[in-house]
């Protein structure tokens, strides 16, 4: 039921707080810390979770406005995406703390996300999403002990 009010709260996300950002410090050529995700549309289970530890000794606002939150210099999670039609992708992050999200898209750019899912949590919504690689983190903001879910739907 959680995930139901994260995905609509995130839809807000296409059009306001998803930014485009150039890339600067993270390294997404690095192995994953906590996964390797191989998805076509039309997966199964939907969602997609990885439990994971957030966080990191990185500041994500260096890469730009809109993105905040401590965050590790490897991705947290590699998604290789095959879309076969149109849709939506929805990445988001739930936790008992306050997490952020930081994507590098497969075209090289950063989107960033704060609160949009609920209750502290991130959620982007990509419409039409390209198929390629995206590298994700899942930063801490204030203190916590980091323990979060990645969730990755079409629904």
């Amino acid at each position: 039921m959680r995930a139901g009010v994260v995905l609509a709260a995130g839809a807000a996300v296409v059009t306001g707080m998803v930014m485009a950002l150039p890339a600067v410090a993270q390294d997404a050529s690095l192995a994953p810390s906590f996964a390797n995700l191989n998805l076509t549309s039309g997966f199964l289970p939907d969602p997609t979770t990885v439990d994971l530890v957030a966080g990191g000794s990185v500041d994500a606002s260096d890469l730009g406005n809109g993105c905040n939150g401590m965050i590790a210099n490897a991705p947290d999670v590699k998604l290789t995406w095959r879309n076969s039609g149109t849709g939506q992708l929805t990445i988001g992050a739930v936790s008992g703390g306050d997490t952020t999200l930081v994507i590098n898209m497969p075209d090289g750019s950063w989107l960033c996300d704060d609160d949009s899912g609920g209750d502290l949590d991130p959620a982007v919504v990509i419409s039409n999403p390209p198929s390629g690689v995206y590298d994700i983190w899942v930063g801490t903001l204030g203190d916590g002990d980091g323990r979060a879910r990645l969730f990755i739907s079409e629904l």
